[in-house]
C-alpha cells in the first residue's frame, strides 16, 4: 500500500506553545526565506537577535561596504600572499594577514556580505497605549503545516485573539500575510516594515546607522506601494500589495506600516526584488500556489516511514528526516551555493563554503529531487572563469574552485580556507548526479567544460613522486579535518580517494562524448598514492602522528573514503577498524553536524547497521535537532543552526533505506532484528561504487 504522505508529513508539523528562541519557523523557496517568531512575523526581533536572528534573506541580497569615497572595492591583486614551496616553485595563498595589508585582508573577508532585507512584524498596543512585550502574549499556539508550506499562529493580547497565516511564494520572493483580530479596528494592531543598514555580522543588520541608506516611495497606485532601498551602491526594491481596505504609510525614515481602514482583517503581499518590478499577485493566490508547490514536493520526491518500528527511536529519526527535507528545500535549493546557515542569518559574513555545498545539496538526487540540486549548477558555469583565474594565479591548469566565496567569485582570505582541496571533486559528483537523472547529450554538452576544467586542475595539482613511483597531493594542502599543517600535510586519505573517484568520472564523461580520456588524468588516477595505514587503521594523512590522541578532533574525514565513495582501493577490514577506533577514541564534542551522517554511511557500507542507527541519533552537542528541525551546534554561538548537518542526515538516511549498488539487501542501514519497519518510496540507491 502506498505511503499516505500527507498524513506522514503533517504528523511532524513543528508546534510551539511558547517562545523558543532556538526554533523560529522558516518559510522559503530556495531563493528567499523569511524567519518568524511565534506571532508568524518578526514582532519580537530583539529577543532573538543574540541567539538566532530573525532575518529576511535572499540569494541576490548582498551589500558591499565601499573602501572609500574614491574606491569601491579591493581585488585579489591587492592581497599580499603567504608563499609555500611547492616542489621547487613558490605558490601564494591568501592565508594570513601581512603587515601593512591588514585592511585588504579584513575587507575581502567581510565583503560582499549578505544583508537582512527587512524586518516585517506587528505593532501591538495594549489598552494603556504601550507596546506589548513578549510577556503580554498569551495562549500561544503556532504550527507550521509542512505539507502546505503555511505557518499558522494564534495568540491573545489582554484576552483578545489574533490569528495569523503566513507563507512564501514558491517562485517569487513574496511574503504573504493574513491576520484577523478585533485589535485591528481598535488601531491596536498593524504590520510594520523596518529596514536596517547592512552588516557582515550574524544578524546581517545595523539598526543604528540611519545615514548610510535610504528608503523612498517611488510608486503608489493601483493598490501597490513600491519602495526603493539604497545602501551605498547597492539597491533593491520592496513592493507592498494592498487590498481595497488596506492603507500603507511611510511613518519614518526607514519605517512603513500596513493597516486596515475599517475591518478586522489585514491581507497583504510584500515582494522583495533586486529588480524594479511590482507585485500583482493577490494574497489568496500566493497561498494557493504555495500549497500546490509543497503538496507536489512531498508527493513526487522520496519519502521514508519509520514510525511503525518497534524501536522507539524510529519516530524521532523520521521527524528529523522530514524536517530536514523541508528546511533544505527552503534554504539549500537555490541558484547560489548556500551559506552554512542558509537564508536564516549570517555565518562567515553570508558567504558560501563550497566544500559544504555537498552537504547542503547532494542528497537531493537520492531523494528524487535532482532538479533542486541542478538549480545551482549554473553558478559554477558562471564562475568558471573565476576558478580558472584562481588556478592560473597559482601556476596550475584548469579550474580551482574557491572555498569561501561571495557573489564576486573571489576566494576569501583565511588561515585555512585557501588551502583546502576537497571541494574540487564535489562539482564532478553533482554533475554526475545530473547526468544520471537525465542521461543525454544535452547534459554532457552543458556541463562538459566545468567537468573537464575541474579534472584538469586536479590532475595538474597532483605531483609525481619519482622516488616512490606515485602521484601525491600536497604539501601544501589542508584536508577536510582542519587540524593539519598545510606545509607538511601529504596525501590526506579522503582526498586521495576522492581524486581517483573524480577523475574516473571525468574519464567516463570523455568516453560518453566519444572522446579518449586524457592521458594525464588516467595516469594520476591509476598511480595515485594510497592512504597511509598504521596499526591496521587509516590515518588522516601521511605525516599524521601514529596515534589518534593528537588528532582525534574535528572531522574524522578518513571515513569519507568509504562512507561516501568507493574507488575500489580501500581495504574494508582496515576501514572497519578505523570506524571502531573513531567511535571509541574520537572527541565527539569537537565534531560537526555532518560527521554523524558520514559515520552512519560508513557503518552502512561496512554492514554495521546497529552502529549506523546509534551514531545517527547519538546524543552529543552538535547532533541536536530542535523543534523546528534545525541542527544546532550547541557549543557554537556563531552557528545557531547548521544545515550541512541536515543534509548529511538525509544522505545517510537515503543510503540506509535504499542501499547502494551491490549491497544485495533492502534497508541495509537498519538492523534486521525485528525492531525496525522501513518503508520508502522514490529513494535512489547510492551510486558511490566506482570499484569496477
Amino acid at each position: 500500500m502506498p505511503i499516505n504522505r500527507k498524513k506522514l508529513v503533517q504528523g511532524h508539523n513543528p508546534t510551539l506553545n511558547d517562545f523558543d528562541h532556538a526554533s523560529p519557523m522558516t518559510l522559503g523557496n530556495g531563493e528567499f526565506a523569511f524567519n518568524a517568531d511565534i506571532t508568524g512575523l518578526q514582532t519580537f526581533y530583539e529577543e532573538y537577535q543574540d541567539d538566532l536572528p530573525l532575518c529576511t534573506q535572499s540569494q541576490w541580497g548582498w551589500h558591499t561596504t565601499p573602501v572609500s569615497d574614491e574606491r569601491y572595492s579591493y581585488t585579489r591583486d591587492d592581497l599580499k600572499l603567504t608563499m609555500y614551496n611547492t616542489y621547487g616553485r613558490q605558490v601564494g595563498y591568501a592565508k594570513q594577514k601581512q603587515f601593512g595589508n591588514e585592511e585588504v585582508y579584513d575587507w575581502l573577508r567581510q565583503n560582499p556580505h549578505r544583508l537582512n532585507l527587512g524586518r516585517v512584524g506587528f505593532a501591538i498596543l495594549k489598552q494603556d497605549g504601550s507596546r506589548a512585550k513578549s510577556e503580554d502574549i498569551t495562549d500561544i499556539y503556532q504550527q507550521l503545516d509542512l505539507y502546505d508550506g503555511v505557518l499558522y499562529s494564534r495568540f491573545k493580547v489582554e484576552g483578545v485573539p489574533v490569528a495569523v497565516r503566513t507563507c512564501v511564494h514558491p517562485t517569487r520572493d513574496i511574503l504573504a500575510v493574513e491576520v484577523h483580530s478585533e485589535l485591528i479596528p481598535l488601531r491596536r494592531l498593524w504590520i510594520e516594515l523596518r529596514f536596517p543598514y547592512a552588516s557582515p555580522d550574524k544578524a546581517a543588520s545595523d539598526w543604528n546607522n540611519f545615514e548610510e541608506h535610504s528608503t523612498e516611495v517611488i510608486f503608489e497606485d493601483d493598490g501597490i506601494v513600491q519602495l526603493k532601498r539604497t545602501l551605498d551602491r547597492d539597491e533593491y526594491y520592496v513592493s507592498i500589495r494592498e487590498t481595497s481596505d488596506n492603507i500603507t504609510e511611510k511613518r519614518g525614515r526607514h519605517l512603513v506600516s500596513v493597516n486596515s481602514k475599517t475591518g478586522n482583517t489585514i491581507k497583504t503581499c510584500i515582494e522583495f526584488s533586486h529588480l524594479e518590478k511590482r507585485s500583482n499577485i493577490p494574497t489568496s493566490r500566493v497561498f494557493i500556489e504555495c500549497e500546490n508547490y509543497w503538496n507536489n514536493h512531498w508527493e513526487e520526491g522520496g519519502i521514508l516511514r519509520l514510525q511503525d518500528s518497534p524501536d522507539p527511536r524510529g519516530k524521532e529519526l523520521e521527524r528529523r528526516i522530514i524536517l530536514s527535507q523541508y528546511l533544505t528545500a527552503c534554504q539549500c535549493s537555490g541558484s547560489v551555493p548556500p551559506q552554512e546557515t542558509g537564508l536564516t542569518c549570517n555565518s562567515w559574513y553570508g558567504k558560501a563554503h563550497l566544500e559544504m555545498h555537498f552537504w547542503h545539496a547532494a542528497h537531493f538526487h537520492f531523494w528524487n529531487r535532482t532538479q533542486l540540486l541542478e538549480r545551482s549548477m549554473q553558478w559554477y558555469i558562471d564562475h568558471l572563469a573565476d576558478a580558472k583565474a584562481l588556478a592560473a594565479s597559482q601556476g596550475y591548469k584548469g579550474a580551482r574552485w574557491m572555498k569561501m566565496v561571495g557573489e564576486n567569485g573571489i576566494d576569501s582570505p583565511s588561515p585555512i580556507a585557501p588551502l583546502l582541496i576537497w571541494q574540487q571533486p564535489h562539482i564532478i559528483w553533482y554533475l554526475e548526479s545530473c547526468y544520471q537523472d537525465h542521461p543525454n547529450s544535452a547534459t554532457l554538452k552543458r556541463y562538459a567544460e566545468v567537468m573537464f576544467e575541474t579534472a584538469e586542475f586536479m590532475a595538474d595539482f597532483a605531483v609525481w613522486d619519482d622516488r616512490n613511483g606515485r602521484y601525491v597531493l600536497g604539501p601544501p594542502c589542508i584536508p577536510a579535518q582542519e587540524r593539519h599543517d598545510a606545509a607538511t600535510c601529504l596525501n590526506p586519505t579522503y582526498e586521495v580517494e576522492y581524486w581517483v573517484f573524480g577523475l574516473k568520472i571525468a574519464c567516463r564523461w570523455k568516453e560518453r562524448m566519444g572522446e579518449q580520456p586524457d592521458v594525464k588524468w588516467v595516469n594520476v588516477m591509476e598511480k595515485m598514492a594510497h592512504p597511509l595505514v598504521v596499526n591496521n587503521t587509516y590515518m588522516a594523512q601521511e605525516k599524521c602522528p601514529e596515534t589518534f590522541e593528537k588528532v582525534n578532533t574535528d572531522h574524522p574525514s578518513m571515513l569519507c573514503a568509504y562512507g561516501l565513495i568507493n574507488s575500489g582501493r580501500i581495504d574494508t577490514a582496515v576501514m572497519d577498524n578505523t570506524l571502531t577506533r573513531v567511535l571509541n577514541e574520537w572527541d565527539f564534542p569537537s565534531m560537526w553536524g555532518w560527521d554523524f551522517g558520514v559515520m552512519a554511511m560508513t557503518a552502512t557500507a561496512l554492514g554495521r547497521p546497529e552502529v549506523a542507527v546509534d551514531i545517527l541519533l547519538k546524543e552529543t552537542e552538535k547532533n541536536c535537532y530542535v523543534v523546528s528541525g534545525n541542527n544546532r551546534q550547541m557549543t557554537r554561538k556563531d552557528l545557531p543552526l547548521y544545515l550541512p548537518g541536515n543534509g548529511s542526515l538525509l544522505l545517510a538516511a537515503a543510503m540506509m533505506a535504499a542501499g547502494f549498488e551491490g549491497c544485495g539487501k533492502a534497508a541495509p542501514g537498519f538492523p534486521d532484528d525485528g525492531n525496525w519497519k522501513v518503508e520508502f518510496e522514490n529513494i535512489r540507491p547510492f551510486w558511490f561504487d566506482l570499484s569496477k
